[in-house]
């Protein structure tokens, strides 16, 4: 009998646990919707392109730095003025160029190319799901589209009912065999052109 608790256990643990939201939460939807476009994505051999994050956090790091430096510095008010109107004047800059840096607007992932393709770009893969509203929009584009190896964007655009049941339990299946297909045709797309 303990062996077969055991072995119960362990099955249930091996299984993944369906992914579950909040029908009502807008922002759970999405949410959980983005991380499995993400999961299907790289699946497919599409490794994450990063660099942008690290961008992004290396400038809100320095941002937080002189943030600190002009709160602690080791002189009172009349003696450091010239260090804190540096610190006043290089924060919004710093804080322009993060915002000015983030190209991404509705980017859920960015991607390199396969590991295998020579003839192809990386993916900047996007969504929408507007509040108030169950249509959820998926958008896949070249990650350079002035590349000679750019192929069109494609998307579509679904309700998110079809994809989740009564209990707020998103249908893998379905959805995955959706996002999959606008993979295929984004491929196929490039062969048209060529």
């Amino acid at each position: 009998m303990p062996e077969n608790k055991g072995d119960a256990a362990a099955a249930t643990t091996n299984k993944a646990k369906p992914k579950k939201v909040n029908l009502l939460d807008h922002h759970s939807i999405k949410n959980i919707l983005d991380e499995s476009v993400s999961e299907i994505v790289t699946g497919k051999g599409f490794p994450e392109d990063v660099r942008l994050s690290n961008i992004r956090l290396l400038i809100g790091s320095i941002i937080i730095t002189i943030a600190l430096f002009a709160q602690f510095y080791n002189k009172k008010f009349p003696e450091n003025r010239n260090f804190l109107i540096g610190c006043i004047v290089l924060y919004p800059f710093l804080k322009l160029l993060l915002i000015m840096h983030t190209k991404e607007k509705n980017a859920i992932l960015f991607t390199h190319p396969p590991a295998d393709s020579f003839y192809s770009t990386g993916l900047v893969v996007s969504s929408k799901l507007p509040r108030f509203s169950d249509m959820y929009t998926l958008t896949i584009a070249s990650a350079d589209p002035k590349s000679i190896s750019a192929k069109p964007t494609v998307e579509f655009t679904k309700s998110v009912t079809q994809w989740f049941t009564k209990d707020g339990v998103l249908v893998e299946g379905l959805f995955w065999k959706d996002v999959e297909k606008l993979l295929n045709d984004y491929a196929r797309e490039g062969k048209k052109d060529k």
